[in-house]
């Protein structure tokens, strides 16, 4: 137990700063101007795909306990979901601020009439009870059984978010359906685990 506490303890810090990173890097392209010709479009790109690898990362975290046994991935579960959360949020402010300037008009159309944008916007908006509830306090209001079904949610965020990417990219579609995979990966993982211990349930009750 003792070497299990003690790699969490680095693990979880490793994990925040680590996640840091990537935002800093993209700060110092802002400011060195190296961005490209389009930089609006270019931080867009940079934090829907970074975004969607938190997504991904974090609800990776249980089934590497299920098939590995390892218990540091639950410690960072909840890190790399806010840094999800708040990186596509960050990804919307962009979109709405610098790339429509406050045009709420233009964009609630592009919301209604592009189907990419649309399930972006979804994926967001599902992620926001999401976030909201992350703390320990939210679990003990609304009961362990209810908390982990709406934390299900993610894997609808994830799925939403593989197809904004998939709609998004306008030549090679490869990197988002890698992702797919890998979502899909995970998801056989916590349905497979889930079928075992239905079926040690049912014989347990028939013993």
């Amino acid at each position: 137990m003792a070497r299990g506490l003690k790699t969490q303890d680095w693990v979880r810090p490793a994990v925040y700063y680590g996640s840091l990173v990537p935002f800093v890097l993209l700060a110092v392209r802002a400011v060195t101007g190296s961005l490209g010709a389009n930089p609006i479009s270019e931080v867009l790109n940079q934090l829907g795909l970074l975004g969607l690898v938190f997504l991904i990362a974090s609800l990776a975290c249980t089934p590497l306990k299920i098939v590995f046994g390892w218990k540091w991935p639950i410690a960072v579960r909840r890190t790399l979901g806010l840094f999800a959360f708040f990186t596509i949020l960050f990804h919307f402010f962009v979109y709405f601020f610098l790339d429509h300037q406050l045009a709420v008009a233009a964009v609630l159309r592009d919301i209604g009439e592009r189907p990419f944008i649309t399930l972006g916007f979804a994926a967001l908006v599902l992620m926001v009870p999401l976030a909201v509830t992350s703390t320990k306090g939210s679990i003990k209001r609304l009961g362990a059984k209810r908390w982990r079904r709406l934390h299900k949610l993610a894997y609808v965020a994830g799925v939403l978010g593989v197809l904004h990417y998939f709609l998004r990219v306008k030549a090679d579609a490869s990197e988002p359906l890698m992702y797919g995979t890998v979502l899909a990966v995970l998801f056989l993982v916590r349905l497979f685990d889930w079928a075992q211990k239905r079926a040690a349930k049912r014989a347990r009750a028939a013993t």
